[in-house]
């Protein structure tokens, strides 16, 4: 049974992981921390978790921290960075689910989140935990940096692509919405009810900070520089994104369809929908998949790209345990096999 350590377990990305974990065959969450709700029951702020867990909050201490096999940070920036090396000193697989180790360059991570790295001596050993692409590399780490929710859909349609080299890696784009928790279990003006709702906005547009994770990812995999166009919405609803890439081929390509069914065709959590139909947010509610097509309209020159996830499942804490399992030997889908939600 894999001891599982959660730091900052009162947002969503954390209650998901709860959530997903209390059906976890091979997972026992023994620690879960928050300063603000210590001694509070899990189930008392949470009671859809009643009868599933009984703990308390408790205050992070590595000592604690540093029992368990596996500790997740389902935390803001800035958290991870601080306690995340005196984890890797005690031999502590740790599985990230902030930013704080997705860039690699330091100055970088800095320019975007607008203060110094904390422990940049580990931003090298930290292996982005996107499986469809660095699952070999999973297996073997011992400090897992979990992609974001838009880095994850926007990556999930382009790498075919880029990795076949039948696109202009420098003219790419990216339109994607996300549903308001995307931004976090916290007040906020701008998702309050009467705010978010009737209504539909793009935002970070001059930039966001997925955009050099974006990349950074998919540069690794056209294996030269690329340039995005990023432009993230806020649509009104709760969960889900939708991302709509577009990409400029540079010679005729055959069978898109095909291409993207053979490069996901063992993928457990990628589906590529049949020619001809469209992913939807609401299929993939409360499900660790991706759905996706591919079109290429009036057989121009632009292929047309739209994927959907679960911004809290696929796009932050189902991924999470996917990383989990492969790091630990496990089947893959263990713990991740709930169908999406409709209505």
């Amino acid at each position: 049974m894999i001891r599982v350590g959660i730091v900052g377990g009162t947002g969503y990305t954390g209650v998901e992981l709860l959530r997903l974990l209390a059906a976890h065959a091979d997972a026992e969450v023994v620690l879960i921390t928050s300063r603000a709700e210590a001694g509070r029951r899990v189930d008392d702020l949470f009671p859809n978790l009643r009868g599933h867990y009984d703990l308390a909050f408790v205050e992070p201490e590595v000592d604690a921290l540093a029992d368990c096999d596996v500790v997740f940070f389902a935390t803001p920036h800035n958290v991870a960075m601080h306690m995340v090396p005196q984890l890797m000193e005690r031999e502590t697989r740790v599985i990230d689910l902030s930013a704080d180790y997705r860039i690699r360059d330091p100055l970088l991570w800095s320019q975007w989140y607008g203060e110094p790295h904390a422990s940049p001596q580990f931003l090298d050993a930290a292996v982005y935990g996107l499986p469809e692409v660095n699952r070999a590399r999973i297996a073997d780490a011992k400090l897992i940096a979990c992609p974001g929710c838009y880095p994850t859909s926007v990556q999930l349609g382009l790498v075919p692509l880029l990795e076949e080299g039948l696109v202009d890696s420098q003219r790419l784009i990216a339109s994607s919405a996300s549903g308001v928790s995307g931004a976090g279990r916290q007040a906020k003006v701008d998702n309050l009810v009467s705010e978010a709702s009737d209504s539909f906005k793009a935002y970070g547009v001059a930039g966001h900070r997925h955009l050099p994770e974006i990349e950074q990812g998919l540069s690794d995999v056209a294996a030269q520089p690329v340039q995005l166009t990023f432009v993230p919405h806020l649509l009104p609803m709760i969960r889900g994104i939708h991302s709509t890439l577009f990409a400029q081929l540079q010679a005729p390509a055959g069978d898109i369809q095909a291409l993207f069914e053979r490069r996901y065709a063992q993928e457990p959590f990628v589906d590529v929908l049949p020619a001809g139909t469209y992913p939807q947010t609401r299929t993939v509610r409360g499900a660790n998949r991706c759905q996706i097509a591919v079109t290429l309209p009036q057989q121009r020159n632009t292929v047309v790209v739209t994927a959907t996830i679960d911004n809290l499942v696929k796009g932050a804490s189902g991924q999470a345990i996917q990383n989990m399992n492969i790091m630990f030997g496990l089947p893959e889908v263990a713990g991740l096999n709930q169908v999406g939600l409709l209505p």
